[in-house]
Parts: structure tokens; C-alpha cells; sequence
């Protein structure tokens, strides 16, 4: 009869999903969207505010990196079913979209996810890796504030997970609709939603 092994060895040997989630932080950003081709019916209105989302967004992951702070890409594929994350980053810097990917072009040490639908969590490993990175609180940005961004922090949110989305790194079609959506966010979800210069990173763990 075949011995069982031990669960112990079992979480030695996949502590870090064999060599791929080598970063340990209570503490994950995440980035939605924004490798984006911008090839949709709303991509004008959403242009307008894409120079300072990107800015926040590069300056609150720099901080982050500093900090120890492991940086969590979440990205729609946007149909292209046989492109992988670097064949979709390339696809987009070819289009409307090539300042916003030049400013928030992945570095070697980031981590990717593809999703199939609005929630970063749906049908993706994004709640594999940060289960093994040890994450219990998530600063959520990108594209859109009141879809994407909105479903994936209401999906961290049943899963108790600790939540800030910093107003100024997030974005929607209308100033409008991104104000609603933050203090929805803000409100039912406990997000929160103070300018990124103000979220603090604390010890990584």
C-alpha cells in the first residue's frame, strides 16, 4: 500500500508554486486593464484621462517596488485567445494605446494574469498567486473604475481581503460614473479610496 504523504512536505515543496511566486508580502498591487489597445466605442472618452492615470499608476508602483510590494498585472485578453501576455503587450504598443504601455511596461519581476471576464478573479489564477505570496490587503487601479476595476474589488472583498483603490488610479468613461463607482466602492466594499500618494505600504512580511 502506498504511503500517504505528509501534508507538511506537501507545502514545503509548493511554497512558492515551484520557483514562480518567489515574493512573500501581506501587501499586492494590482493593475487592470491597462494593457489595453483602446480599439472599443469608448476609448475617446476615456482617453482624455489616461496622461495622469498612467503617471499615478507609475509613480504608486515605483513606491511599491521600493517597498518589497509585489506588482500583480490582471488583463483582459481581449479575445485574442492564442496571444500570450507579452504577444498582447506588443500588439497594443502598436496602437492608440502606446504612450499608456511605454509608462506601464511590465518589468521582468512583475506578475501577469489573464482574465476572461470583468472580475480579475473569475476563471483566472489570480487567487492561487496570492494565496501563495501571503496577500491579505490589495491596492487595486486601472481601467474601468465602475466595470473592471468594480467587479475585481468586489470579488477581493467576499474573499476578505483588506482593500484601497486610490481615486486618482482609477479611471471610467465619465468623471461621473468614476465618482459613483468609487464610493460605491468605498462604501460597501470598506475601500480605501485616498489619493495614491497617501497609501502607505508598511513592512513586507
Amino acid at each position: 500500500m502506498p504511503h500517504a504523504t505528509p501534508r507538511k512536505s506537501l507545502r514545503r515543496t509548493n511554497a512558492d508554486l515551484h520557483g514562480s511566486a518567489p515574493d512573500k508580502s501581506e501587501i499586492a498591487l494590482i493593475i487592470v486593464d491597462v494593457i489595453n489597445d483602446l480599439d472599443f466605442p469608448e476609448a475617446k472618452q476615456l482617453a482624455r484621462f489616461i496622461p495622469a492615470l498612467a503617471d499615478s499608476i507609475a509613480r504608486l508602483k515605483r513606491r511599491a517596488k521600493a517597498a518589497g510590494v509585489p506588482v500583480i498585472y490582471v488583463n483582459d485578453n481581449f479575445g485574442r485567445w492564442r496571444s500570450d501576455f507579452r504577444a498582447l503587450i506588443e500588439h497594443c504598443r502598436k496602437g492608440k494605446s502606446r504612450s499608456l504601455i511605454e509608462k506601464l511596461y511590465p518589468e521582468r519581476d512583475d506578475y501577469f494574469v489573464l482574465k476572461p471576464k470583468h472580475s480579475g478573479f473569475f476563471s483566472s489564477t489570480l487567487e492561487t498567486l496570492l494565496r501563495y505570496l501571503g496577500a491579505r490587503r490589495l491596492i487595486i487601479t486601472g481601467i474601468a473604475g465602475n466595470f473592471c476595476v468594480l467587479f475585481t474589488a468586489n470579488d477581493a472583498y467576499m474573499r476578505d481581503y483588506e482593500l484601497a483603490v486610490p481615486s486618482d488610479c482609477v479611471i471610467s468613461n465619465t468623471a461621473k460614473e468614476n465618482k459613483e463607482a468609487l464610493q460605491l466602492m468605498k462604501r460597501y466594499l470598506k475601500a480605501d479610496t485616498r489619493l495614491s500618494r497617501r497609501i502607505t505600504f508598511g513592512r513586507r512580511s
